[in-house]
């Protein structure tokens, strides 16, 4: 099978060569930073609402326990993976710097 390079290239916005569709590096890291943002406040928003439907339910509240399971487990979830991001983040750059020049 044949690969075409304009698909590839138009598919890989970072890697096409053309000067107007090329996105610089200082793009590139805000875009970035703004997807770890968002994504560090959807794992916060997650532990909130398991936190307040929790609380809800020892208070005694009329809440769904089926519900309250779900959020905790969607929060224990999106917490751990978030943990394990991490863990490889730390190692790809602890490996990194054990590389010689």
């Amino acid at each position: 099978m044949a690969i075409n390079l304009s698909t590839v290239s138009s598919a890989l916005p970072m890697m096409n060569t053309n000067a107007k569709t090329a996105t610089s590096a200082s793009e590139t890291q805000k875009s970035f930073s703004s997807f770890l943002k968002d994504s560090l406040n959807a794992v916060n928003k997650a532990q909130n609402d398991s936190d307040n439907l929790t609380n809800k339910l020892a208070n005694g509240e009329n809440v769904d326990l089926s519900q309250v399971m779900i959020s905790s487990q969607k929060a224990s979830i999106t917490m751990q993976a978030t943990i394990e991001i991490r863990n490889k983040a730390v190692e790809a750059y602890q490996e990194m710097m054990r590389m010689t020049v």
